[in-house]
């Protein structure tokens, strides 16, 4: 299917919204401190806090550049707020109020009238009527002071906001790290929020995509300091329908408790924080309102900082399980009593929290492994884990060494303590959602519990524990694999899963993804050739992970073609050759597109709008016959005209070796292998200098001849270790080692189509020796 990568509206649908939109605006705060914002009217928003320290600061934010919606969805950016007037409903319980030397101040973050960087502070209660917690607050940017009282000469200038926020912090506040007393939790409610004078409307991207047959994923983690509304908003509109997968996160949604010097989990009765449970209840809330189907995602992993010690998985060495992430985070051990009863509470607690919402339970076990670092060292050793294994289990120092029957016997006995817990934790979020059902599903990452260099690993990270049907269904992710080219590696792992596990692909899902940072944006070509793939392979869905990835690269997914209700899906294309030969009367014509200008001293500037060329035929001087006329008009007619494609041999060009010539297995060069990648697609190169293979054009063969396929790998003809795919792809049982040179030689026949909806053809003319005109167009498959 077809893809994109917008970075901006090109003339797309937009709209209007105020300044100042309720759903638009974000909270940020330090950890350990909590806050999260959601938009309850189409004029107002709540925020909700929870304090840990003396020093907390948090702030309520509008930014003047929208860099977190779709770029197909953001408003426009306007940093001139000039003439601009906003007021609002303040109420507040549980922070500094408004009249207090210390109480919330506006932020303005922009440039002065010179150009130069400048922050000003603003006193709120200076423009506020009425109480510290309950006040009208009414601000004109043009006649906007900073300082602690009025008049005061240090006006804002606001032609050049670049962002705005609105600070609150405890009672007691002091500015240190000395914790609280007690978590002090607190609130904020902007009401009647309005925006008035010049520019107080802007613009907003307004596409709404039909829907394109996937579903979305979303992580509080990287999403929750935006309200429910927005987020939902982009996934909606951008054409995902279905579920919406919602990773609860790692690092945000637990409540807190000073211990040893931080701030560690499990130590309440309650296991969410105030902030996590508002949010949430909006979040699933506002999936119904719109038609999806929430899923609460919940893994195994912790901030490293606020996961108990004890809590922790360890290698042999006593280290704990850390990841790569900054902060790193760590993996809780299944073999822990008191870290699986505080994750049931956890599941438990979502669970209830999706039932408030009147949203169906749908739980994930979100990749619940026991971690191994690079090197080897699999973490088993946490002191319950020693016991649970006996108190001295063998040691397994590397994973990638081969394990004697005793080592393989603990990770048999590991990967049973695993499926032991999340049976565990399923039973427990089923009895918080009784009588109600819940549905239990299972995220597996192959490229990690299936690496070939720990082949042993399926027996703690992909126990038989989970066969089917221990969850109703089965997830399964391959990203790493995936960007990488993996695809020997990735089709073995479907086999594998398939075989251990047992679940019919209608009770698979795919999640397709991730793109780690922009620089990798070229990752999406192969994660959207990854999406074809798990659709043909019939899945209950496919979902795109995830929606932060999507919003900042502009990833859109083009909708499939539209059929008419009931109508088969047109077949695009007939794997049939055209049935008469061409005479040597038949045209042949390379195309390019080329736009050229002059200049007015007579000098050309010239751009080739194509890569390669495009064929065209007429193949009308090769009917010799009334019987091969009539031939025609049948292979016309079953073509349905222009609308079925079809094969047709080009006389002059049909071979790998020069034009004609018989094929050779060194004929074409396809690559280089890496280790990784197995799958090569069939070229033909044009004016190569050997060694400069870039310098002449490279075609793609999509419809290259299976018998004649001869393919070598480092100057040695390969039998029996290859496949030849759809689309003229080479595909190795295994990857070509890192280094060999990939050739092929093939002979090959051109996709084409006819080229008009009708076939003039006179009896008369034909049968005084006039060719008719049959005019045949190339179609390109592939780029």
């Amino acid at each position: 299917m077809a893809f994109w990568l917008a970075n901006k509206r090109n003339g797309q649908a937009s709209d209007w919204i105020k300044r100042f939109d309720p759903r638009f605006w974000t909270v940020n705060f330090p950890r350990p401190m909590m806050a999260s914002l959601i938009s309850t009217g189409p004029d107002s928003l709540r925020l909700d806090a929870a304090f840990l320290r003396k020093g907390d600061l948090g702030g309520l934010i509008w930014d003047s550049v929208d860099s977190l919606d779709h770029p197909l969805l953001a408003y426009r950016t306007d940093r001139d707020y000039a003439h601009t007037a906003l007021s609002f409903r303040w109420r507040s319980s549980g922070v500094i109020p408004l009249d207090s030397g210390i109480g919330p101040t506006l932020t303005v973050e922009g440039k002065d009238a010179a150009g130069a960087a400048r922050v000003w502070y603003v006193r709120l209660w200076n423009y506020a009527e009425g109480t510290g917690e309950d006040a009208r607050i009414d601000l004109r940017f043009s006649e906007l002071d900073a300082g602690f009282s009025l008049p005061s000469a240090d006006r804002v200038w606001p032609h050049a906001i670049d962002r705005m926020f609105i600070s609150f912090c405890p009672p007691g506040y002091d500015g240190s790290a000395e914790p609280l007393p007690a978590e002090a939790e607190g609130w904020i409610e902007l009401s009647e929020i309005r925006t008035d004078g010049a520019r107080a409307m802007l613009e907003i991207g307004d596409v709404i995509l039909p829907p394109n047959g996937l579903a979305m994923a979303t992580g509080f983690d990287d999403q929750g300091v935006q309200t429910p509304a927005r987020l939902l908003r982009n996934v909606r509109q951008l054409g995902y329908r279905g579920s919406v997968i919602h990773y609860v996160g790692m690092s945000h949604y637990f409540r807190l408790a000073p211990a040893d010097g931080g701030y560690l989990a499990g130590a309440t009765a309650d296991p969410l924080n105030a902030p996590t449970r508002n949010w949430h209840r909006a979040f699933f809330r506002e999936c119904m309102d719109l038609g999806f189907s929430p899923v609460a995602s919940l893994s195994y992993e912790l901030l490293d900082q606020h996961c108990p010690p004890a809590w922790k998985q360890r290698d042999h060495l006593g280290n704990p399980a850390r990841t790569g992430w900054e902060p790193p985070s760590t993996l809780l051990s299944p073999a822990n009593r008191a870290a699986m009863a505080w994750l049931q509470s956890v599941g438990a607690a979502f669970a209830r929290i999706m039932i408030e919402a009147g949203a169906p339970v749908r739980f994930q076990v979100g990749e619940p492994w026991w971690w191994c670092f690079a090197d080897g060292r699999i973490c088993l050793y946490d002191a319950e884990a020693l016991a649970t294994f006996g108190g001295t289990p063998a040691v397994i120092p590397d994973m990638r060494a081969p394990l004697d029957a005793a080592q393989q016997a603990l990770l048999d006995t590991a990967g049973a303590v695993l499926a032991r817990s999340t049976a565990d934790l399923v039973s427990a979020v089923r009895a918080a959602a009784a009588p109600a059902a819940a549905e239990a599903l299972a995220l597996v990452f192959t490229p990690t519990v299936l690496d070939a260099a720990m082949p042993e690993m399926r027996r703690a990270n992909l126990p038989v524990g989970w066969a089917a049907p221990a969850f109703d269904r089965l997830q399964v992710e391959d990203y790493d694999w995936l960007t990488a080219g993996a695809d020997v590696l990735r089709r073995r792992a479907y086999a594998t899963v398939n075989e251990r596990l047992g679940y019919p692909p209608e009770d698979q899902d795919y999640l397709a993804g991730f793109v780690l940072t922009a620089a990798q944006s070229d990752h999406w070509r192969r994660i959207d050739a990854g999406i074809d793939e798990a659709l043909a392979r019939s899945p209950h869905e496919v979902v795109v992970w995830a929606l932060p990835q999507v919003a900042r690269d502009g990833f859109v997914r083009l909708p499939p073609p539209f059929q008419p209700s009931g109508a088969e899906p047109m077949q695009a294309f007939d794997d049939v050759p055209y049935p008469l030969a061409l005479g040597r009367d038949a045209a042949v014509i390379p195309e390019f597109s080329t736009a050229i200008s002059v200049t007015a001293s007579g000098f050309e500037r010239r751009n080739s709008l194509w890569s390669n060329a495009r064929l065209r035929f007429d193949v009308g001087p090769g009917v010799r016959s009334e019987a091969e006329l009539g031939t025609l008009i049948a292979f016309f007619r079953a073509r349905r005209g222009p609308a079925r494609g079809f094969r047709l041999r080009d006389p002059s060009d049909f071979s790998s070796n020069d034009m004609v010539a018989a094929p050779t297995p060194h004929d074409q060069y396809l690559g280089t292998g890496d280790g990784a990648r197995a799958g090569f697609p069939l070229v033909k190169r044009y004016g190569d200098v050997e060694g400069q293979e870039d310098l002449g054009q490279v075609r793609r063969i999509t419809r290259p001849q299976p018998g004649t396929l001869r393919v070598s790998v480092g100057g040695t003809e390969q039998e029996g270790n290859w496949s030849l795919e759809p689309m003229g792809i080479v595909l190795f049982d295994d990857a070509p080692p890192a280094g060999a040179v990939v050739r092929a030689g093939y002979l090959f026949d051109v996709p084409v189509r006819f080229a008009e909806d009708r076939l003039e053809i006179t009896g008369s003319a034909f049968a005084a020796g006039e060719a008719p005109s049959v005019p045949v167009v190339e179609i390109r498959e592939a780029s």
